[in-house]
């Protein structure tokens, strides 16, 4: 495999994985430029080139590069920072204030103070057009195209950025919103326009306005980074191929990406996931729940077989109906402020200090306690060694943060108060992974849990005792797990259509036409790509539901079943999807279905890294020993002098018992007074609770059968 590179920017640190055929993954990170983060990238690769042996410029560097997978929080944080495109809106008259009036439900329904969400586009630029359609798409009153013309003008006027078309029942005929957007097109030329049936010809009005105003709201900002992540690329050498990571978990070109920019709404946390079920599958797993702490937030997901998918979700309270990762986020991270509220009681986050000022220890001018400051006081980090020694940290600082803003006000010691934050902060992650699990139908102490990013492994110990997990897997390149699953995601491309039938009453040469017409346009997106026709597969789901439901099923039918016509078994996987869902089914009443959406996904495959197995090295890790230094024991609610390991010299078989510490240049795993820790033959830390040793033993037994 040739040389690829991924690359995660998050908040605080940009993350860099380098696999190729003759060396095991190697992993970098540098600091993120929030003002330009293309910048961060081509730093990160300057300090590649430099490792190499010999050491290489950039610009002799990169043309060896054969891809480049990015996943980015560029879109992600203009949402959440309301920092997007000044956006207008073109819909059908009687309906603009859809937008704003969303489903009418409020979502702390016994707060009847909680507000609604601003909109993405103020109602001033919202323009309600004349002309319909009906629901199966017949014209029953022309578009108005000289009340467009209006629009625009008042766009013009206001210096709009980006447009969104979005019709009523535009799914069933496209016609008007075509029309619409060629006036656009010739009359604002260099605004972002999204056309909500090329982004998403499904049914319900309110998912697909609220999609197209968040399409035209990223876009601009999405245009603008790629323009300059392609440029500096461009400017260093690189000519080959760049991807860009989605949120559905696959990877597009950034040509695509700049069209559809909602797709990178969770673009940066998309590749962990299959990352975790890469780890846990030699393990006898097919199931695991993956997280991931960085600087600013911590995303918890679950996977079962393949990482779980949905077709409608919310960022910053804003619907988009993209099939998506299933990823929880919440503002726990590394940065996270620790601070006091109107009763005097701790929280953390979710505001984040970042990347600059970054927490008080950092020395670049916060003065806030974050939880990283929390950690240095607790003994977990080592001030003299954070990022391998690159950069030092300052104890001093983070004692005066937390002494100042969070010990004398709540009449604690500062070591009191560290403790606290820690705790709080661990609370707040095992509820978001609750999100993700007891919320789905999960138990989540029959997953494998997966503690990612560099800050994850120091706090996993305390969230597993919080849930009951008894079982952690720490890969080794846990800190840019993200980026690690990155390579290993494949080319996709969804496509949606409406079909609505009964299960008994589908009109079948029209649904496999449409089957295939989508199927036609995945093909023509890989053959763009380059991907050979034995590479392509293409996954068909129907969203379902029973009779009178108002909420769909979504789950795979095989194309076998579709070409034999087999509503008995689609039926069944209906049912049981259901029932896994909700805990019932109502097939024994014989509840009449009906199909509501169809969807297609071509997929195009990619090479993958491979597992690299270590020798066996003994269970006796003292060669790894580097001293011990006092820090917190959660069990215990006291310092003690404990041993810490460097990472980096331990190898398979090797076995410590907590409490411990084990360093490496990009994070640090503290294995509580709770459970113990051995390393696995690819090189991972497997963590089992005190008293479970047989899991440990079947963990290790399986892997050597898997990878014999």
């Amino acid at each position: 495999m040739a040389l690829k590179i991924g690359i995660d920017v998050g908040g605080t640190f940009t993350d860099f994985v380098v696999t190729r055929d003759d060396a095991e993954p190697a992993i970098f990170k540098t600091l993120s430029t929030p003002s330009d983060p293309s910048i961060a990238v081509v730093n990160g690769l300057t300090d590649i080139a430099a490792s190499m042996s010999p050491p290489m410029s950039l610009e002799a560097f990169a043309p060896t590069i054969d891809t480049i997978v990015h996943g980015t929080t560029v879109t992600t944080n203009a949402t959440l920072t309301g920092t997007g495109a000044k956006c207008g809106l073109l819909t059908t008259e009687g309906v603009r204030d859809a937008l704003e009036m969303r489903r009418g439900i409020r979502e702390e329904q016994y707060n009847n103070r909680y507000t609604n969400v601003k909109p993405l586009v103020p109602r001033y630029l919202r323009a309600g057009i004349r002309g319909r359609l009906d629901r199966v798409g017949k014209e029953t009153a022309p578009l108005d195209l000289d009340q467009i013309r209006e629009a625009i003008a008042l766009f013009k006027q206001e210096g709009v950025q980006a447009v969104s078309i979005c019709f009523m029942n535009s799914f069933a005929n496209p016609t008007h919103e075509q029309a619409a957007a060629e006036l656009v097109k010739k009359e604002m030329p260099d605004a972002y326009l999204s056309v909500s049936t090329d982004l998403l010809p499904s049914i319900r009005f309110y998912e697909r306005v609220s999609t197209t105003a968040l399409n035209s709201y990223v876009g601009p900002k999405l245009n603008h980074y790629l323009d300059q992540l392609v440029g500096r690329l461009k400017g260093i050498g690189f000519k080959n191929l760049l991807l860009i990571m989605q949120s559905n978990g696959g990877v597009i070109t950034p040509q695509l990406a700049r069209e559809k920019a909602a797709l990178t709404l969770l673009s940066g946390p998309a590749g962990g996931p299959g990352a975790g079920l890469f780890y846990v599958r030699p393990h006898g797993q097919n199931k695991c729940i993956t997280t991931d702490m960085g600087g600013t937030s911590f995303e918890a997901s679950v996977a079962v077989d393949a990482p779980m998918i949905k077709n409608d979700g919310e960022i910053a309270r804003h619907k988009i109906a993209l099939p998506m990762l299933d990823i929880h986020t919440i503002g726990a991270g590394g940065g996270s402020i620790g601070w006091l509220d109107e009763g005097g009681m701790l929280r953390m986050g979710p505001q984040s200090a970042g990347a600059d000022p970054g927490p008080a220890c950092y020395s670049k001018g916060g003065r806030l306690p974050a939880t990283t400051d929390a950690n240095v006081v607790l003994g977990y980090l080592d001030p003299g060694f954070f990022a391998g020694g690159k950069m030092k940290l300052d104890a001093a600082a983070a004692r005066a943060a937390i002494e100042e803003h969070i010990a004398k006000p709540m009449g604690l010691s500062v070591e009191e108060a560290a403790a606290g934050m820690y705790r709080v902060a661990c609370n707040n992650m095992a509820q978001g992974v609750r999100e993700v699990t007891i919320k789905r139908g999960f138990d989540p102490r029959e997953f494998p849990f997966i503690p990612a990013g560099g800050a994850g492994p120091i706090h996993s110990c305390l969230i597993c005792s919080e849930l009951e997990i008894p079982l952690q897997i720490v890969p080794r390149e846990s800190s840019v797990l993200c980026a690690f699953g990155m390579l290993m995601s494949e080319l996709k491309h969804d496509f949606v259509r409406t079909f609505v039938s009964r299960l008994e009453a589908i009109d079948w040469p029209r649904l496999t036409a449409m089957i295939d017409e989508m199927s036609a346009d995945g093909t023509r997106q890989l053959v763009e790509e380059r991907i050979a026709e034995e590479r392509r597969r293409y996954d068909v789901k129907f969203d379902c539901r029973y009779i009178k439901q108002y909420h769909e099923v979504s789950f795979t039918v095989p194309r076998e079943l579709i070409d034999s016509r087999d509503t008995v078994a689609i039926a069944a996987a209906f049912n049981a999807e259901h029932n896994r869902l909700y805990g019932y089914s109502l097939e024994a009443e014989k509840t009449p279905i009906e199909i509501i959406n169809v969807r297609v996904q071509a997929i195009g495959i990619t090479d993958k890294p491979t597992y690299r197995q270590e020798a066996w090295a003994g269970v006796d890790a003292s060669g790894a020993l580097k001293g011990k230094r006092s820090m917190y024991i959660p069990e215990t609610k006291s310092f003690r002098e404990t041993p810490v390991y460097d990472g980096h010299r331990m190898h398979y078989g090797n076995r410590i018992t907590g409490p411990a510490m084990i360093e490496q240049e990009t994070t640090a795993i503290f294995v509580s007074d709770s459970y113990d820790c051995a390393v696995d033959a690819l090189g991972s830390f497997v963590i089992w609770q005190k008293g479970r040793e047989d899991l440990a033993a079947a963990c290790f037994k399986q892997q050597q059968e898997a990878l014999a």
